[in-house]
């Protein structure tokens, strides 16, 4: 009921502050908007199908021009690496975004100046050589 009426539109909390139940306000909003749906909603899902870009450039800019603040210096290069293909430029980004996800997870599989971890093969050679001089020296005698 409190995200109901937080986000009420103005006009709409005076018609609506009476009631108490959150049933009774969701029913008669859906009884006053509800044919939006059948109004509304064929024509976004015609514009979204029918979505084009007027050609690759477009689409470069328009990715390029996504990035966050943060990346500007990421967006100012790749902007000079002068993709032509919009499929190209994707790649590029695709193939970085797999990248820093491997990275990612060995930094917290490992953080830096941590000791790394001895190698199960060495561990397993030490053992076999042990074993293998106390065997040769049971032998001799």
């Amino acid at each position: 009921m409190i995200f109901l009426c937080r986000h009420i539109h103005e006009a709409l909390k005076s018609e609506y502050v009476v009631i108490d139940e959150p049933l009774v306000l969701w029913k008669a909003l859906c009884e006053r908007y509800n044919h939006q749906k059948t109004v509304t909603l064929p024509r976004a899902r015609y514009e979204w199908t029918h979505l084009r870009f007027q050609d690759s450039e477009d689409m470069l800019e328009k990715t390029l021009s996504t990035f966050h603040a943060s990346n500007v210096l990421l967006q100012q290069q790749y902007r000079h690496s002068g993709f032509t293909k919009y499929s190209e430029l994707v790649s590029c980004l695709l193939l970085a975004e797999q990248n820093n996800e491997l990275l990612l997870k060995n930094h917290q599989s490992r953080p830096t100046g941590s000791a790394p971890l001895p190698e199960t093969n060495a561990a397993s050679r030490e053992v076999n050589a042990t074993s293998s001089r106390g065997s040769i020296h049971k032998r001799g005698r």
